[in-house]
């Protein structure tokens, strides 16, 4: 895998006081004409260091400029509340499927086997029992990389997950197998965590891989459960993927 680019120590530093000036306090219950200049300069920077850039961290500095510059053009809303300070995405999602905990336990365990059901990931590699590489597909046709290590577990029960120092987007997670109500198979329970860089419009960062996380975490379960009940997906094109 090539190296992704690296912003420039002149981009740092632009972005940094553009930031400082768009966050500068209001002085008004509306926006004042110097929140509204910073919001401009600061959205022109970060978009123009974002586009510099083929990776991850560009495409959202350039989307969070574009973010600002909306904010600068229309001032109707605080910067503050329009750009948002909090980088963390949580997810939690359930699904019951009808097979063993162990069954399921032991194919997802095998992190190799991940990018059959999930879409956003293009691979997973196995590094050894407990570190593993992933990459996954990011705005823009950019593409992120970690390594994650495996912090828990408990077989037939629970597998935990965070990434490692060094991770485009660091991320944890864990999924949980417990036996469903009713003799109908397993409850299974997934629960992510991204820590995004920057600070960027909310509903923005929500769409990292293309799609709302929690549409898109529950789309990847129902193909799990399609995939370990039926032993296929069905696809758009109507045309099934086995399992192997």
């Amino acid at each position: 895998m090539e190296p992704q680019p690296r912003s420039r120590p002149e981009d740092e530093n632009a972005i940094t006081t553009a930031l400082n000036s768009a966050l500068e306090p209001s002085t008004e219950g509306g926006v004042t004409k110097a929140e509204r200049w910073g919001s401009l300069l600061g959205g022109g920077a970060l978009v123009l260091s974002g586009l510099r850039q083929r990776s991850l961290r560009g495409a959202l500095l350039a989307i969070a400029g574009g973010g600002l510059l909306y904010r600068g053009a229309t001032a109707q809303k605080g910067i503050q509340e329009e750009i948002g300070m909090s980088k963390s995405i949580k997810v939690e999602k359930t699904v019951t499927i009808n097979k063993p905990a162990a069954e399921l336990y032991q194919f997802w365990h095998n992190f190799e086997n991940l990018p059959r059901f999930m879409k956003h990931l293009q691979s997973v590699t196995v590094i050894d029992a407990k570190r593993s590489h992933w990459e996954a597909k990011a705005p823009l046709g950019a593409t992120v990389a970690w390594d994650a290590e495996i912090i828990d577990e408990q077989e037939n029960h629970l597998i935990a997950w965070a990434s490692v120092e060094g991770a485009d987007v660091d991320n944890s997670g864990f999924i949980r197998f417990q036996p469903a109500s009713g003799n109908r198979g397993t409850e299974v329970k997934v629960v992510l965590e991204y820590d995004l860089p920057g600070g960027v419009v909310a509903s923005t960062l929500a769409k990292l891989f293309g799609e709302e996380p929690e549409q898109q975490i529950g789309d990847d379960l129902r193909r799990f459960k399609m995939l370990m009940e039926a032993g296929e997906i069905a696809t758009t094109e109507g045309q099934p993927s086995g399992r192997k």
